[in-house]
């Protein structure tokens, strides 16, 4: 049976647009017949695995999403001294190795040397595909074949292990699965506990050097959304799953699952911060941990959180919903810890001592 941890996170955002749909509002979803709002898990997770937090923990074991990965091996030859002709030539060739190349394009010279989809590379396998490009430089010649396999079955990139990776093409001519990873952590989105009303910020800018002698107008007006409220968060790791991903290294494993809750707890998307400086952390986690089948505990809120007391209320909910679970289907988790800072209760330290214990 795979070992699970669960950890549901409450955290209070006040006027904000953390995550922005494509007119530039936030993000909302439809709960219990209203409106709430939202950050999509997507959002959420580039912002942790691109943190501080997570990027100091966990330095020399997070992979490089991108498609450029060609272009990098072209001017990387191209300083080492290869003629362009042949640098284009090898880039092409390893970078095809982790997915199917761009068509030439006559307005972009440099198009068909990127990968045309996102590919989540892990550090082994970057150094290795620039190592090769050292090599095919310094001794002026075509890679061989053999050389060209650069994709790695066992990683230890904690990102890729933590949310997975997709392969579109491989052209070792091994299959694709031994090197696509499933997900070990799964994320909600992120939604209000409250109803909310998305509001409207008119906004003008001044002219420093306007006197305001000719024309006493602003020199721009502008209006964008905003919304406020206490989110909830779920979080679900298989930890059997993660340490599987990372050849079995479980001390790796431990420093991911406590970097990754930190990050969780610590570190809102960055969308229009600079406007609304809306960074928080989380008032009440609860993280438990047990063969168990998962489950959410957003049901707590199908119906919205009125209370002007509402992270009380809402972490009320949470803790009468797991413990009616518990009743009603025998225990949900073998263990649990929460913090709560509404009270002071708990400790992060031993929270993080929890999850990876």
């Amino acid at each position: 049976m795979s070992q699970f941890i669960q950890l549901h996170f409450l955290t209070n955002y006040a006027p904000s647009n953390l995550n922005r749909d494509d007119l530039g509002r936030p993000k909302t979803a439809k709960m219990g017949g209203v409106d709430r709002l939202r950050i999509s898990s997507q959002s959420l997770k580039r912002a942790w695995r691109t943190s501080d937090i997570f990027k100091e923990a966990m330095a020399g074991h997070i992979g490089t999403r991108t498609k450029r990965l060609g272009v990098d091996l072209f001017n990387y030859m191209i300083e080492k001294g290869a003629q362009e002709k042949d640098a284009k030539k090898w880039a092409q060739a390893v970078a095809g190795q982790f997915g199917k190349l761009e068509n030439a394009d006559k307005d972009n010279p440099m198009q068909d040397l990127e990968i045309g989809q996102l590919v989540h590379i892990s550090p082994e396998e970057k150094d290795a595909a620039f190592a090769l490009a050292n090599k095919l430089v310094e001794a002026n010649r075509e890679p061989e074949k053999e050389e060209l396999n650069l994709l790695r079955d066992k990683i230890q990139a904690v990102d890729i292990a933590l949310f997975g990776r997709m392969l579109t093409k491989n052209t070792s001519g091994d299959s694709n699965v031994k090197y696509c990873k499933e997900a070990a952590a799964q994320v909600s989105h992120a939604i209000t506990v409250n109803r909310i009303v998305v509001e409207d910020d008119y906004f003008t800018a001044v002219d420093d050097l306007n006197t305001g002698e000719v024309d006493a107008g602003s020199a721009h007006i502008g209006e964008t959304g905003f919304g406020s409220g206490v989110f909830y968060t779920y979080i679900c790791i298989n930890y059997s799953l993660l340490i599987e991903n990372l050849g079995n290294d479980k001390e790796l494993a431990e420093k991911t699952v406590k970097a990754l809750t930190e990050a969780a707890a610590k570190v809102a998307p960055s969308g229009k911060q600079n406007s609304y400086a809306s960074r928080a952390r989380a008032l009440y986690i609860l993280a438990e941990k047990g063969e168990q089948q998962p489950r959410q505990l957003s049901s707590a809120f199908l119906k919205p959180v009125y209370e002007e007391d509402m992270v009380n209320e809402a972490i009320k909910r949470i803790e009468e919903l797991y413990k009616n679970m518990d009743k009603v289907y025998g225990p949900c988790a073998d263990s649990r810890y929460s913090i709560n800072v509404q009270q002071g209760e708990g400790s992060f330290e031993e929270l993080l001592s929890f999850i990876a214990g």
